[in-house]
């Protein structure tokens, strides 16, 4: 993969992850705590981890997201939250990744976990209020399974996709 080429990608897939983000604020999540959503753009991150030469190409892609996003909309505190979820739960797949023993599904799974427990820590230090923990019960498995499809979701596209020229080239190097 040349330097063009995985520019190119890069862009695609934050412009990807961006319209993932976009759409899942229109699916109504009422029964979870507030603010709560799928992750579906974590789907992108994922998939960039598997298939970029370089996970800094994947955090890249996840920091131009959530700059965007809380740029359309977003505002400053999403954006905190946003990046303290996505930084800690981006370090722990590239952790898990880089063992070898991991899958996508569990790689994603834990990733989905990280995020949720680093928002509810995150929030909980700004308020200074503890009983916001009482969501880690609903939101840590919440974040397992949505992790899990991800995982899955992204398990299935590298089936797809694992004999294309430029991106087996890309693992290569």
């Amino acid at each position: 993969m040349n330097h063009t080429h995985r520019l190119v990608y890069i862009a695609l897939l934050t412009a990807l992850s961006l319209a993932l983000y976009l759409l899942e604020g229109l699916i109504p999540m009422p029964f979870l705590a507030p603010g709560a959503k799928l992750g579906l753009a974590n789907l992108i991150t994922v998939l960039a981890l598997y298939t970029l030469p370089r996970w800094q190409d994947a955090a890249a892609i996840l920091m131009l997201r959530i700059l965007l996003a809380s740029l359309f909309g977003g505002g400053p505190t999403v954006m905190l939250y946003s990046l303290i979820g996505g930084l800690q739960s981006l370090v722990i797949m590239v952790i898990l990744q880089h063992t070898g023993l991991f899958s996508p599904l569990g790689v994603s799974s834990a990733g989905g976990f990280v995020h949720n427990l680093g928002q509810l820590l995150t929030a909980t230090l700004l308020s200074a209020h503890a009983g916001l923990l009482v969501y880690l019960p609903i939101l840590g498995p919440c974040g397992l399974a949505t992790g899990f499809l991800i995982g899955y979701t992204v398990q299935q596209i590298l089936t797809k996709i694992q004999n294309w020229p430029s991106l087996t080239m890309a693992k290569e190097k």
